[in-house]
């Protein structure tokens, strides 16, 4: 053995002994934020949507999906306060303040995906999002099939067919097909 090769592994053991390895170094210069700290709750189960049924609702151009007689699960309504009309989905199930997520929304054969955002209605933080009323993402709810609704952390709905959600749907869409007409745009005459 050479001479220099015992010094070489002497100073390679000195070397590795003066610092610990990275990972406690990391530790104990970890200072938690508030915003650290935050934490999604804890999910919540699915709610038994075995007796819920489709029904319209108090305003129009709203349906409402829950049990009779109960707070409903979702609402659905056509929103004409947009520059074009939408679809608006209220999930009434707690979400975490200012949280963010996907609706799955799977059956009748499609997959679609639609973000919502937690949103305070006054008394709490509910998920609302939707799309335009003539979006083909919203083809998912006019089959004759049930579809699941998931949102993380909100459980799973599953969603009875019925002919209210395309009713809605397509009187909406004819709403948005009157504001992209040209006859619309144009100033009555006179």
């Amino acid at each position: 053995m050479s001479p220099s090769r015992p010094l070489a592994l002497a100073f390679l053991l000195v070397c590795t002994a003066c610092k610990p390895p990275a990972s406690d170094d990391y530790v104990s210069r970890l200072t938690l934020t508030s915003e650290a700290e935050r934490f999604a709750s804890d999910p919540l189960p699915s709610p038994d949507a075995k007796d819920a049924v489709w029904a319209a609702g108090a305003q129009p151009l709203r349906i409402l999906y829950g049990v009779p007689g109960k707070m409903p699960f979702l609402a659905m309504q056509c929103d004409t306060s947009t520059e074009v009309p939408r679809i608006d989905f209220t999930r009434f199930s707690p979400a975490d303040r200012d949280a963010r997520a996907i609706m799955a929304l799977i059956g009748n054969g499609h997959i679609e995906r639609i973000q919502v955002t937690a949103r305070n209605n006054g008394r709490a933080w509910l998920w609302e999002g939707g799309e335009a009323a003539d979006n083909a993402a919203l083809d998912v709810l006019t089959g004759s099939h049930d579809v699941e609704l998931t949102i993380p952390g909100a459980g799973s709905l599953m969603l009875h067919p019925s002919p209210l959600p395309g009713k809605l749907i397509d009187a909406c869409s004819d709403l948005t097909q009157i504001v992209q007409s040209p006859e619309a745009s144009t100033s009555p005459p006179g």
